[in-house]
């Protein structure tokens, strides 16, 4: 069975997009965020959200140069965007490196613009960051997790500066949760939550 994120979706459902400027400082004390890109956001959206601390993830585009892409234009893989997730999180109770290491472990950072059956530019592995602390802190922990040697290949998660986030169709936001018999989330998602939840068991909400 082959299941790719992109295919036998309703790209009708589609709301227009909100352009969302991250460089502004949170309104909530001691909240921060990040974006993350890990293959399809619904994955990586439905992992990290279980997280104590993690406020909220909003699933969306980043990277790319087409201004308020859709779901349907960013599946061609011709806007350069990524499908991301932007983490929201309380930092008295989860710290970014510990949204990282989560990240990490969300998705294979080994494959190159896919995940399994997922592929295209849109499903590379990247990290945006928003400020030079998110970069260093970024750019230490990959190179730990390459000195482990984790992995057999090479890591080849890129770190770049976010330029825009803008957020995906209202129908994307927490689609697992609305759609775990759907074959996609029942056959790729569901097994990933299942071994996030063994490795993360003490930090799970």
């Amino acid at each position: 069975m082959s299941i790719n994120a992109c295919i036998g979706q309703n790209q009708n459902k589609s709301t227009q997009n909100l352009k969302i400027n991250m460089n502004q400082q949170s309104t909530k004390q001691n909240q921060d965020s990040i974006v993350l890109g890990g293959g399809c956001f619904w994955c990586v959206e439905a992992q990290l959200k279980m997280l104590k601390g993690v406020d909220t993830v909003v699933s969306g585009y980043a990277g790319g140069s087409t201004q308020n892409p859709t779901y349907k234009e960013v599946c061609t893989g011709l806007t350069g965007h990524a499908e991301v997730i932007k983490v929201v999180f309380n930092q008295n109770q989860i710290n970014i490196e510990k949204i990282l290491e989560a990240f990490w472990q969300a998705h294979d950072p080994t494959q190159i613009n896919r995940q399994g059956n997922d592929i295209g530019t849109q499903y590379r592995s990247v990290i945006f960051y928003q400020n030079e602390n998110q970069k260093e802190i970024a750019e230490k922990l990959k190179e730990k997790l390459i000195a482990a040697k984790v992995y057999e290949s090479e890591v080849v998660t890129a770190i770049e500066p976010l330029d825009t986030f803008y957020p995906a169709e209202d129908y994307h936001q927490n689609y697992y949760e609305g759609n775990t018999e759907q074959p996609y989330c029942r056959f790729v998602i569901t097994p990933k939550i299942e071994k996030f939840k063994k490795i993360f068991e003490e930090k799970i909400k």
